[in-house]
C-alpha cells in the first residue's frame, strides 16, 4: 500500500542506497544474511517481464505541508482497458502512518499548498479547459476558483495566502474562435506567438481566493514562464519571450512586475536562457538557473543570483561540478539547499553563499530527488530509487539523513522478482579519456554472456543509479548490459559535457566501443553475441554506430535523426549548429553530410529495428522513414514500426508494450538465433492491478 507504516525497512535511520563498508565484517554479515534466506524463497522468485514493468505503481508527485507535518502524493496505475495511466492522490502524515485517498474520483494535477498551509489549490479540466480548484487542507469538497476563457498554466501563491497569480493564453474573440474551430486554422510559422505550431500570447492574472475575482496584470504581447512571487508580496519575476521560434530559446529574459503600479521591468539582457526562478528572503535578490549568463553555452546548469536593484549577476554554485536540480533558500538567506547530480548519484547539498562552500548533506548510492521542503527548510520529502529499488517516497531532516519511509509501492519487485546486479565501472577510451558507465549483470551469470549496449539520450543525458524495469527484463533474458556515460554526458563536469563538441559520432563512438572491448577482454561479454539499442540521441548514435562497425548482431534505434540537413528546419538545430557539428548545412555542408548516418547507409550490415512516434516534435518521424527506406532499397535486413499519436516519449501503454516486445523479439532472435515467444498479452479487465493501496 502507498502508506507504509513505520517499521522494518521503513524505520527511522534506514538509509536507502547506503552500503556496508568492505572488510571482514562485511563478508561475515553477508554470509550470515545468505544463510538466513530460505532456499525455497529464492527458488520462487522469477525474472521480470515487460508486463510487470507496465503494471508497476508509479510515484507522480510529493508535496509537503509548509509546517512539515503532512505529505500529499500521487500514485499512477495502469488502466489497460482505457490504454492510459490514472493518478490517485493520497494524504499521509510526514512521520509515516496510514495513507488515505485525498482528492476524490475527479482527481487533479499540479497541487500547491498555500503558504499558511490552510488551503490546497490544484487543476482540473472543465469543458476542455484547465481551471484552478480550491479546498481546505483538512479536507472537504473542492470549489472551482477560476472560470477563465483559456486554460490556466503555471501559477504561484502570494505570501499572504489570500491570492495567487497564474499564466493563461489570450482568448480569441468569440467570432474568431468559431471560425478557428470550423477550420480557419492556418499557422503563420514564426510569426507573432507562433513557432512551428499555433500558439497564443499570454498574460499574468491575479485571482483573489475568497471571492475568486480575476484581475489581468500584464497586457504586453508575451510568452511567460516560471512565475515567482517575492516573499514581501510586492513584486513577482518571470521569464519572457517576445517570439516563439523553437531554436531561439536564448532570447528568454527575466522580467519583474510590481503590483503597486503595474510596472514591467526587464532585468536581464543576454544570450542565455534562464529558468527556475527563486527569490531570496530579502525580496531583493533573485536566483535562477542557466548554463551561462553571456551565451547559450554547453555547460551543466549553474545557480546565479541577480541583485534586482543594482542589476549585478553572479554565479554562486561554482563549487559544484555536477548538475544542479531543485533548490531553495534557507530562511536566513545565507544558504541554498539543492539537489545535485554528480556522476551516477543524486544527493542533497548545502551551498553557503558568503563562502561558496558546498557540502553534501546526503551520500546515498542511488538517486535522491527532493520533491519539496518544509517552510523552515528543516524537513524534506524526497523520492529515492536505485538500480534495484523502484521509486518510493521518504521524509527526513535536511540536517542529516534520517529517513522515514512513506510508501512501499511495489513490494513485488523485492519479494517476487530476480533482478540484475549493478556496479559502476571505468575504462580508458582511445584518446586516454576515462569513461564511466553502469554494468548490469544478469541473475544467472556465468562465462561470456550476450551483451546489450545501451546508449542514453541527450546528447547531454546520463545513465544514473535509478530503477529501470526494462533493464531487469533484459537481465532476466540473460543479457549483460553496459550503459556508458560517454563524452557529452551531464552530471560529471563541464569538460566531459563539452567533450563531443564539433565531434558527434567521433569520440563518443570510441567511448562506446572501448567499453565493449573492455568487457570482451575481461571474458564477461561474448563478442559474437552483441546488440546495441538507444532512443533519441541513443538512436542517433546507435544509427551512426552500425554504419561504422559490423560487430553487432542486432540493433534497435528509436526516435533517431539520420540526416542532419533535412532535420535543420523541422527539428531542433541550435545544439547542432552551436555545439555538436557547427555552422549550418550551407556554411559547413560536408561536415553535416558526413555526420549523418544516412550518408553511410551502404555500410550497414547489422539487422536493424527502427521505432518512432509519428507525432514526435523533437526528432521528426521522417528521419526514421528515410533511414528505413535507404536500408530497404539497399537490400539490408530492416524493420520499421511507426506509432500513431506518439510524441518523443510514448504515452499509450499498448504502444509501450508493443515497442518493448518487438525490440526484445528482434534483438533476442538475432543475437541468440532462438525464436522468442512473448509473454501472453494482458486481457481486457484482467490487466488492472487493483487499488494502489492493496
Amino acid at each position: 500500500m502507498p502508506g507504509f507504516p513505520v517499521g522494518g525497512a521503513g524505520e527511522e535511520g534506514y538509509i536507502p542506497g547506503a552500503t556496508i563498508r568492505s572488510g571482514p565484517m562485511k563478508r561475515l554479515f553477508l554470509l550470515v544474511l545468505v544463510a538466513l534466506i530460505p532456499v525455497a524463497a529464492v527458488a520462487q522468485k522469477r525474472p521480470m517481464t515487460t508486463d510487470d514493468g507496465l503494471r508497476l505503481h508509479g510515484l507522480s508527485s510529493g508535496l509537503m505541508t509548509p509546517d512539515g507535518t503532512g505529505v500529499l502524493y500521487g500514485v499512477s496505475d495502469l488502466d489497460w482497458d482505457e490504454n492510459k495511466r490514472e493518478t490517485t492522490y493520497f494524504w499521509i502524515p510526514a512521520d509515516s502512518g496510514e495513507a488515505y485517498a485525498y482528492l476524490g474520483k475527479e482527481g487533479g494535477s499540479d497541487p500547491k499548498f498555500s503558504p499558511d498551509g490552510r488551503l490546497l489549490v490544484f487543476k482540473r479540466t472543465v469543458d476542455k479547459k484547465s481551471q484552478l480548484f480550491l479546498m481546505r487542507t483538512t479536507g472537504g469538497e473542492a470549489r472551482q476558483l477560476t472560470r477563465h476563457d483559456e486554460s490556466v498554466g503555471s501559477y504561484a501563491w502570494l505570501p499572504d495566502s489570500d491570492a495567487l497569480v497564474f499564466v493563461a493564453d489570450w482568448a480569441r474573440p468569440r467570432d474568431e474562435q468559431k471560425e478557428y474551430e470550423n477550420g480557419d486554422d492556418g499557422i503563420f510559422v514564426d510569426e507573432g506567438p507562433n513557432g512551428q505550431t499555433a500558439a497564443r500570447w499570454q498574460s499574468l492574472y491575479r485571482a483573489n481566493v475568497p471571492e475568486g475575482k480575476i484581475a489581468r496584470l500584464t497586457r504586453d504581447s508575451l510568452r511567460i514562464g516560471s512565475p515567482a512571487v517575492a516573499p514581501d508580496g510586492r513584486s513577482l519575476a518571470f521569464t519572457v519571450r517576445r517570439e516563439n521560434r523553437r531554436n531561439d530559446g536564448w532570447k528568454s529574459e527575466i522580467f519583474g512586475f510590481t503590483f503597486a503600479d503595474s510596472s514591467l521591468v526587464r532585468l536581464t539582457r543576454n544570450g542565455a536562457p534562464e529558468g527556475s526562478l527563486e527569490w531570496a528572503p530579502d525580496s531583493r535578490h533573485l536566483a535562477f538557473t542557466a548554463p551561462d549568463t553571456a551565451d547559450w553555452d554547453l555547460r551543466n546548469e549553474k545557480i546565479w543570483i541577480l541583485d534586482t536593484e543594482s542589476g549585478e549577476i553572479g554565479m554562486v554554485s561554482g563549487g559544484f561540478t555536477g548538475n544542479v536540480g531543485t533548490y531553495a533558500f534557507t530562511p536566513d538567506g545565507g544558504s541554498i539547499l539543492f539537489n545535485g547530480l554528480l556522476r551516477t548519484n543524486s544527493n542533497l547539498y548545502r551551498l553557503v553563499l558568503d563562502s561558496g562552500e558546498v557540502t553534501a548533506l546526503t551520500d546515498v548510492v542511488g538517486t535522491l530527488s527532493v520533491r519539496d521542503f518544509s517552510r523552515d527548510r528543516t524537513r524534506m520529502v524526497y523520492e529515492f530509487s536505485s538500480v534495484t529499488e523502484p521509486p518510493d517516497l521518504f521524509t527526513s531532516s535536511t540536517v542529516s539523513l534520517a529517513p522515514r519511509r512513506l510508501t512501499d509501492l511495489n513490494p513485488m519487485v523485492r519479494d517476487s522478482l530476480v533482478l540484475a546486479t549493478a556496479e559502476t565501472i571505468r575504462w580508458t577510451s582511445t584518446d586516454g579519456l576515462e569513461v564511466e558507465g553502469m554494468l548490469l549483470t544478469p541473475p544467472r551469470a556465468g562465462g561470456a554472456m550476450p551483451l546489450l549496449l545501451h546508449i542514453h539520450g541527450g546528447p547531454a543525458g546520463v545513465f544514473t543509479n535509478r530503477f529501470s524495469y526494462s533493464a531487469h527484463v533484459w537481465a532476466g533474458l540473460g543479457y549483460l548490459q553496459l550503459m556508458p556515460n560517454v563524452r557529452g554526458s551531464s552530471g560529471y563536469d563541464d569538460a566531459l559535457l563539452r567533450g563531443n563538441m564539433n565531434d558527434i559520432g567521433g569520440g563518443d563512438f570510441q567511448d562506446l566501443m572501448t567499453g565493449v572491448d573492455r568487457l570482451a577482454a575481461d571474458g564477461l561479454a561474448d563478442s559474437t553475441r552483441m546488440a546495441v539499442r538507444g532512443w533519441s540521441y541513443g538512436g542517433i548514435l546507435g544509427g551512426w554506430t552500425i554504419t561504422q562497425t559490423g560487430r553487432f548482431a542486432a540493433a534497435s534505434v528509436g526516435a533517431m535523426v539520420s540526416d542532419w540537413t533535412s532535420e535543420y528546419g523541422p527539428g531542433f538545430n541550435h545544439d547542432v549548429t552551436r555545439w555538436y557539428i557547427g555552422g549550418t548545412p550551407w556554411s559547413n555542408p560536408d561536415e553535416w553530410r558526413y555526420r549523418s548516418a544516412l550518408t553511410h547507409a551502404p555500410d550497414v550490415t547489422t539487422p536493424t529495428l527502427i521505432l518512432h512516434g509519428i507525432a514526435d516534435p523533437t526528432d521528426t518521424e521522417p528521419q526514421s522513414m528515410s533511414f528505413f527506406t535507404a536500408l530497404k532499397d539497399l537490400g539490408k535486413e530492416v524493420r520499421y514500426i511507426r506509432f500513431p499519436r506518439e510524441l518523443h516519449g510514448f504515452r499509450e501503454p499498448r504502444h509501450q508494450r508493443m515497442r518493448d516486445i518487438e525490440e526484445i523479439r528482434w534483438i533476442h532472435e538475432h543475437v541468440t538465433g532462438v525464436e522468442w515467444t512473448p509473454w501472453p498479452a494482458p486481457k481486457a479487465k484482467a490487466a488492472k492491478d487493483g487499488d494502489a493501496r492493496e
